[in-house]
């Protein structure tokens, strides 16, 4: 079999689309198809049905885009072989993660990591879902959960907390909120309800607030936006309080959550040297990051 051809049936196995696939691959889509027919045809067997979604691997297909996955992990590892040990990573590296992290902690972390790697390619996927890894969306992920199924490494990274926050002119403006049980009498801001894709970000029912709120958003950068804007009272990352110097904590000592990071993998990434170091400089990364904007 050849490589090339293993390599496109991979990204448009994960891809689920030629058109998808070829963006990826910086190829016309119609090569793509021509490449795919041909490996159906070395392999005498459909390795993919056209649906309304795509294309959808058959049952021949998914048992190859396993011995692909094995494939391209040994040649990921030729590569480190061949290249020689280096402290120095390179290439291109894509970590998934929910909106907080992905903007008010990794930012500084990855700039760090790219300053000491000055040929490493860091991209940063904010998607309000739990990434699909088996699909090669990312990496790596960030997640709130760590995932109970799936051939993934799962690693604990930090612990960090959350709180009910106001901009000062809001606190100022209604004396009070200095009694906890009127927080019920002000605009809420969180969450869409039903686009709540965690458990774990159900932050207003863990707190004992309104489940459905005033001002809602999927984006938790987009609550807080609201929240400096004096829209209201929300929950906020204690990580994310030294970018908005105007908002303010409420009740503090009555009103909090503790919520944990994990960074998750493809099992099969454990081979990978770059990606385990990449990992380990991140993991290490976020925990000094938490501990340096809770202080």
């Amino acid at each position: 079999m050849n490589w090339d051809d293993i390599r496109v049936f991979l990204h448009v196995g994960r891809a689920n689309s030629l058109t998808a696939a070829s963006k990826q691959l910086k190829m016309d889509p119609s090569t793509l198809g021509r490449r795919i027919a041909r490996l159906e045809e070395q392999m005498a067997a459909r390795l993919f049905v056209k649906t309304p979604q795509g294309y959808d691997l058959t049952d021949a297909g998914q048992r190859l885009m396993d011995h692909a996955s094995n494939m391209e992990l040994s040649s990921l590892s030729a590569q480190e072989i061949m290249q020689g040990s280096t402290d120095q990573l390179s290439g291109v590296i894509r970590i998934g993660a929910p909106d907080g992290s992905a903007n008010f902690l990794l930012p500084e972390v990855c700039s760090e990591i790219s300053a000491e790697n000055p040929d490493l390619e860091i991209q940063i996927l904010a998607l309000p879902r739990v990434l699909n890894l088996s699909k090669r969306e990312a990496d790596m992920a960030i997640t709130v959960s760590p995932p109970t199924a799936g051939r993934l490494l799962v690693q604990k990274v930090t612990d960090y907390h959350l709180h009910l926050a106001a901009h000062r002119d809001y606190i100022d403006q209604h004396p009070d909120l200095a009694e906890i049980d009127n927080l019920k009498n002000h605009p809420i801001i969180g969450y869409i309800p039903d686009l709540i894709f965690d458990k774990e970000l159900d932050y207003l029912s863990h707190m004992g607030l309104q489940p459905s709120p005033s001002l809602a958003s999927n984006s938790v950068s987009v609550q807080i936006n609201m929240i400096n804007q004096g829209a209201g009272i929300g929950v906020v990352h204690d990580f994310a309080m030294p970018n908005f110097p105007n908002i303010h904590f409420l009740h503090r000592a009555k009103l909090s959550l503790s919520r944990s990071f994990y960074l998750v993998r493809h099992e099969g990434d454990r081979r990978v040297g770059r990606l385990n170091r990449f990992a380990d400089r991140l993991a290490q990364g976020m925990r000094d990051m938490v501990k340096r904007k809770e202080a």
